[in-house]
């Protein structure tokens, strides 16, 4: 009797921060409800002790066909709760590479030699080309973003990048200096609005070198783009990219996705998270007992890092405004020594009108009735959960990718008001009074509601993301797998 055919198996090796694993996670619980597939879900050692702190044995217990394995980060040992540095990530990346092949070569059930990597990691994928292993790109930020790392290439080759001296970057040359070639961009796109890879004055820059090195890898390895967006919110470069790029797909928001197949019930999602860090749901009550619209939610996702200064700066801004405010502050972000990082006559002043909380929920946060705007540091899985809830932004980026995603928001989306990079307390104030009040926060609230709605669509049977989810199944990894085998 002939063996029963391997049923197809995807790996998926994500870059190794919160950011990049939960959208990974989701479009792995997609493929292996709707499609059938079997999933290796590949973790680093530090992010598996961080999810089980975080959410107890079963975060890796998986489930039929669904697995979890974890592999070295090259890093120092670390027990801690906090984010490995981004930089520090970057740069340990080839050290996982042996420990790659040997998953895939050695590992792996034996009878799954239908295999297909799935993932955003430069030497992983080029690793898997190597050994001749299928892969696919899953691009975890905005289609923009992408766009915008497109053209470091050609802003080094203009001169532009590296920066000729620091003052540069105070100067404001980053403001007044306007991209207006990039294909698909806004024609006012400014150099501060390109990812911050680019404010460097070194011509030798590691993360500049690496940025340019993963985007050569991804016009030119794997078989296929998969973007986490959905195509009406991106079409203009959604459609420029198909120049340069091997076939691309739009297949968001994976949360709404998830919801309407039903591959949230089922046992891979309920008896394993995504989350690194342990959540306090007791934060929705507080939100249950407050009238629509009327909360400012602050969180500036799993990396940043404010200064005491900032923190104080925004707290101030916060109680000025006279809002009621949902606030989170990271476990990692305490003063030297853990003492509190806020003032104690802030907490005073605020006292029954604000809750701060070290994680929480934030999906559930943003689609809570009473939430009316986001504070937020522009991460686009942040961004999208804020499109698909239909509440405006308030964006204060940071780094990477934010800066585009922010110019994005704000003056093409139209659901979002910009602050500086270093906001004082007036300035904080005025946002959020903006936002939530007057004619101008009405006009981001439509522009929210009706993005809302054409985030809805696209994920439901027959919309865009749908249509897309089930070519990249059937076009795309279904027949790559067939071709090659690494057994």
């Amino acid at each position: 009797m002939a063996a029963p055919a391997a049923k197809p198996h995807l790996v998926f090796f994500p870059f190794p921060s919160q950011g990049h694993i939960t959208p990974a996670f989701q479009l792995a619980r997609l493929f292996h409800h709707c499609h059938g597939f079997d999933v290796t879900f590949v973790h680093t050692e530090h992010n598996r002790r961080r999810l089980l702190r975080a959410r107890g044995p079963d975060a890796l217990a998986g489930a039929p066909g669904f697995r979890f394995v974890a592999v070295p980060d090259g890093l120092p040992p670390s027990d801690e709760d906090a984010a490995r540095d981004v930089a520090a990530l970057l740069l340990s990346l080839p050290t996982m590479v042996p420990h790659f092949k040997e998953l895939v070569l050695s590992e792996l059930p034996a009878a799954s030699c239908r295999r297909l990597l799935v993932s955003d990691v430069d030497p992983i994928l080029r690793a898997a080309e190597e050994i001749g292993l299928p892969c696919v790109t899953f691009w975890t930020t905005s289609a923009s973003s992408f766009m915008a790392m497109q053209q470091i290439r050609h802003l080094v080759a203009k001169g532009l990048v590296p920066l000729k001296d620091a003052e540069q970057l105070r100067n404001g040359y980053l403001d007044s200096t306007v991209i207006d070639w990039a294909p698909g961009l806004p024609k006012g796109m400014r150099l501060r609005d390109f990812p911050t890879f680019i404010r460097t004055t070194d011509p030798d820059d590691a993360v500049l070198a690496l940025t340019l090195r993963l985007i050569e890898c991804y016009r030119t390895v794997p078989s296929a783009v998969v973007f986490h967006t959905f195509e009406e919110l991106e079409s203009q470069v959604i459609n420029a990219m198909s120049d340069i790029l091997p076939p691309i797909y739009a297949i968001g928001p994976l949360p709404l996705l998830l919801r309407e197949t039903g591959g949230g019930d089922d046992a891979a999602s309920t008896s394993a998270g995504s989350s690194l860090s342990k959540e306090n749901r007791a934060c929705l009550d507080w939100l249950d007992g407050k009238r629509p619209n009327s909360v400012v939610f602050a969180s500036f996702g799993s990396l940043v890092k404010l200064t005491g200064e900032q923190l104080a700066e925004l707290a101030w801004g916060l109680a000025s405004s006279g809002y009621e405010f949902l606030w989170v502050i990271r476990s990692d972000q305490k003063a030297a020594g853990g003492t509190a990082v806020l003032p104690p006559e802030f907490l005073e002043e605020t006292e029954g009108r604000g809750c701060v909380t070290s994680w929480c929920p934030q999906e559930a946060v943003l689609r809570h009735g009473a939430v009316g705007a986001f504070l937020t540091h522009c991460g686009w899985n942040s961004m999208l959960e804020s499109v698909c809830a239909g509440v405006p932004m308030l964006c204060w980026p940071f780094a990477a990718d934010q800066q585009t995603n922010s110019r994005m928001a704000c003056t093409e989306w139209r659901v979002g008001v910009e602050l500086s990079e270093d906001p004082g307390r007036e300035e904080v104030e005025a946002a959020i009074r903006q936002v939530m009040g007057g004619g101008r926060g009405e006009e981001m609230r439509r522009s929210a509601a009706e993005w809302k709605d054409k985030a809805a669509l696209a994920a439901r049977p027959g919309g865009s993301s749908w249509v897309n989810l089930e070519r990249v199944a059937n076009e795309v990894l279904a027949p790559l797998m067939d071709k090659k085998r690494v057994c």
